[in-house]
C-alpha cells in the first residue's frame, strides 16, 4: 500500500521589538523570571492595549518579503482559552481578516530542483507566558516574561510531502527573517519555534487525511525526526485498520517518538471574536512604499547575483547566501582578496565554515575577519606561500585570536622558497639520495615523479614553490 505524506507548518516569529506588542514592556532574552510583565501584559482591570507601531511595520516587511497579499484593514480578535501561562483567558491575535495574506516562498531540494510551498497567512499575536516543570519540588512555574511579545504566526499550504522538505522550508523562513532583520530566529531561545500539522493519504487521492499537529519543534534536526516519527506512528495505525483521530501532539526527543497531549481544537473552540479595546489596523500604501523602500537584497535575488557577478556555481552561491552575515562575509573575502571569487568561495565554504563547525562557532564569531582571510589568499596569490602551507598559517590564524597572515608567515618562518638555487641544492640532495629510484625513473617508471616531489617538498619543509619544483624537477630528472 502506497502512502503520500502532507505536511503544512505554523511557524511563530518572535519579532525583534524592543518592546511588546501592546505594552512598553521589555523584551530581552533571559532576565529574572516575571520582572518584564507589566499590568497591560497580564490583563488587569482598567488597562488598554497600545498596537507597538514597529511590529506592524516588521509585519508588513516580511509579507513584502514573501511576495505576499497586504492586509489594507486587519482585525484584532481574541482567542479565548485557558491555560496557567495566559492569565487573561485570551490570546490578542488576528483571525479572519490577517495583516498578511497569501504568498509564497521558494525551497531548494536534495537534488537541487525548486519547489514553491505557499503561505497561507501571517498574523500578529501576543506571545503567551511560559510553564517551567523543573527544580520545583514536583510543581510547576509560571513564567510572565515573554507574555504580550510579538509574535508573528506564518501559516503554510500543506505543500510539503516529506519531513526534508519541511526542514527546507523552515530554514528557508529562518534565513528570509533573518535577513529581513525581524527576528533572530534563535530556537534554542523560542525566537522561533514550530507547529507541524501531519496526516498520511492514497497515492494519487485528492481528499486528505487526519492530520495531527505537532506542537513546538524547536530545532531543524528534531523537526525532521518528529515528522518521520509521526509518518511512521500514523503508517502503522492505518496498516492496522484504525482509524487517526484529530489531536494535538507532543515529540520526545529521548524517545523519538510523539505523544497525544489533547485533542486538536477548531476555530469554533476558541470562540473568537473582535477584540473591543482595539481598532482595526488601516495600512496606507504610503505605509507599504515606505517599507519597501528598505528592503534589503534577499536570499533568491542575491544568490542569483553571485552566480551572475561571482561566477559561482550554484551550490556554492546557495550555501553563501543561506545566512546574511556569511554572505556578507564572503563579499568581503572577495574585495580583499583582489576579487578572487571561486577561490574566496573555497575558502570560506571548505576550510572557515569546517573550523567554525568544529569550534562550534557561528559566523559572527570568527576569530579571523574577512579582510584577514582575504589576505591570505593574496599571499598565496603572490608566491609568499604554497597552497599547503596556508592551511598552516590558516589554523595559527584561526587559534591566534586576530593575528593576520602576514604576521604569523613571517612569526613561524613560513615564507615560501622562490629562489631557484636553493630549490635546485636540494633536488639534486634528492636524486643523491635515491640512486635506484632515479635509475628506475629513467627506465620508464615514470609514477615515481611524485616520489622525488615528495622528497622535495617534505625536505624543504615545504616551503620551496611547488610550480619550480615540478619545472626544475622534470629537468634534473630527465638527466
Amino acid at each position: 500500500m502506497s502512502w503520500e505524506t502532507v505536511i503544512g507548518l505554523e511557524i511563530h516569529v518572535q519579532l525583534a521589538t524592543n518592546s511588546k506588542i501592546f505594552s512598553g514592556s521589555d523584551t530581552s532574552f533571559g532576565a529574572e523570571a516575571n520582572t518584564q510583565a507589566s499590568l497591560i501584559d497580564l490583563g488587569m482591570p482598567g488597562v488598554l492595549p497600545v498596537l507597538n507601531q514597529e511590529a506592524v511595520n516588521m509585519a508588513i516587511r516580511f509579507g513584502l518579503g514573501v511576495d505576499a497579499q497586504i492586509g489594507k484593514t486587519s482585525i484584532f480578535a481574541r482567542k479565548n482559552y485557558f491555560y496557567p501561562d495566559l492569565p487573561k483567558g485570551y490570546q490578542i491575535s488576528q483571525f479572519e481578516h490577517p495583516i498578511v495574506g497569501k504568498g509564497h516562498l521558494d525551497i531548494v531540494l536534495e537534488d537541487g530542483s525548486t519547489k514553491r510551498i505557499g503561505i497561507t497567512r501571517a498574523h500578529l499575536e501576543e506571545d503567551a507566558g511560559k510553564s517551567l516543570h523543573e527544580d520545583f519540588a514536583g510543581m510547576s512555574g509560571i513564567d510572565l516574561n515573554r507574555a504580550g511579545t510579538p509574535l508573528l504566526e506564518i501559516v503554510s499550504e500543506p505543500d510539503m510531502r516529506s519531513a526534508k522538505e519541511a526542514v527546507a522550508y523552515v530554514k528557508a523562513i529562518h534565513s528570509i527573517i533573518r535577513y529581513l532583520g525581524i527576528s533572530d530566529g534563535n530556537m534554542a531561545e523560542g525566537s522561533m519555534r514550530c507547529d507541524c500539522n501531519v496526516s498520511l493519504r492514497y497515492k494519487g487521492e485528492e481528499k486528505f487525511g487526519t492530520r495531527r499537529e505537532i506542537k513546538n519543534v524547536n530545532s531543524f534536526k528534531f523537526i525532521e525526526k518528529a515528522i518521520n516519527s509521526e509518518i511512521e506512528w500514523q503508517m502503522d495505525e492505518l496498516e492496522s485498520g484504525r482509524a487517526i483521530q484529530q489531536a494535538t501532539v507532543l515529540y520526545d526527543p529521548n524517545t523519538n517518538k510523539t505523544r497525544a497531549m489533547r485533542s486538536k481544537e477548531e476555530a469554533n473552540d476558541y470562540r473568537y471574536f473582535p477584540d473591543p479595546d482595539l481598532l482595526p489596523v488601516v495600512v496606507s500604501e504610503d505605509m507599504i512604499n515606505t517599507v519597501r523602500a528598505t528592503l534589503p537584497e534577499l536570499p533568491t535575488a542575491k544568490k542569483a547575483r553571485f552566480i551572475s557577478d561571482y561566477a559561482l556555481p550554484d551550490y556554492d552561491a546557495g550555501v553563501l547566501v543561506a545566512q546574511r552575515e556569511l554572505a556578507d562575509y564572503f563579499e568581503t573575502v572577495v574585495k580583499a582578496a583582489n576579487n578572487q571569487a571561486k577561490q574566496a568561495s573555497n575558502w570560506v565554504m571548505v576550510e572557515l565554515l569546517g573550523a567554525l563547525n568544529r569550534a562550534e562557532k557561528d559566523i559572527t564569531e570568527s576569530p579571523i575577519s574577512a579582510e584577514q582571510l582575504g589576505g591570505l589568499i593574496n599571499r598565496i596569490n603572490d608566491n609568499t606561500i604554497s597552497g599547503k602551507i596556508a592551511k598552516q598559517v590558516f589554523g595559527f590564524m584561526f587559534d591566534s585570536q586576530g593575528k593576520s597572515a602576514d604576521e604569523i608567515i613571517t612569526e613561524k618562518g613560513l615564507k615560501q622558497e622562490t629562489d631557484t638555487g636553493a630549490i635546485e641544492a636540494v633536488i639534486n640532495e634528492v636524486v643523491a639520495a635515491n640512486p635506484q629510484q632515479l635509475a628506475d625513473y629513467r627506465s620508464g617508471k615514470d609514477k615515481l615523479f611524485g616520489f622525488f616531489v615528495g622528497e622535495v617538498m617534505k625536505r624543504s619543509k615545504g616551503k620551496a614553490n611547488p610550480a619550480q619544483v615540478n619545472d626544475l624537477l622534470k629537468k634534473i630528472l630527465a638527466g
